[in-house]
């Protein structure tokens, strides 16, 4: 089994990155590869509603979000890690999260995702 740990923090190795170390290290315990990914400082651009991922089977958004798809077909299972901004999880990792879902599901890769716990 794999996990993949996604640091939505801008901080590369602050407090969220803290955190999942140590979620990466009771995986290890447990048997359980991780990696953590980083999604880096860039501005991503929330999802259109254009539906051209159904068309092409990826986001029309040419960005870091379609790479992350990519790679989250190599995984079991996906632990999201972001700060906290106003009692919710960061805009960044909120439009970083809504598109790679919905491109993953309206292209046709519904199996990157699912059924896999997050």
């Amino acid at each position: 089994m794999k996990v993949l740990l996604v640091n939505g923090s801008p901080r590369e190795k602050g407090c969220t990155y803290t955190a999942l170390t140590e979620i990466a290290a009771e995986l290890a315990r447990q048997g359980i590869d991780s990696e953590i990914h980083y999604i880096g400082v860039d501005p991503i651009a929330p999802c259109r509603a254009c539906r051209a991922c159904a068309k092409i089977g990826k986001c029309v958004i040419n960005d870091k979000v379609n790479d992350f798809v990519d790679k989250a077909a190599e995984f079991d299972g996906f632990i999201i890690g972001s700060p906290v901004h106003y009692a919710s999880a960061s805009g960044v990792v909120t439009a970083f999260m809504d598109r790679a879902f919905y491109s993953a599901s309206a292209g046709g890769r519904r199996d990157v995702f699912r059924p896999k716990p997050a």
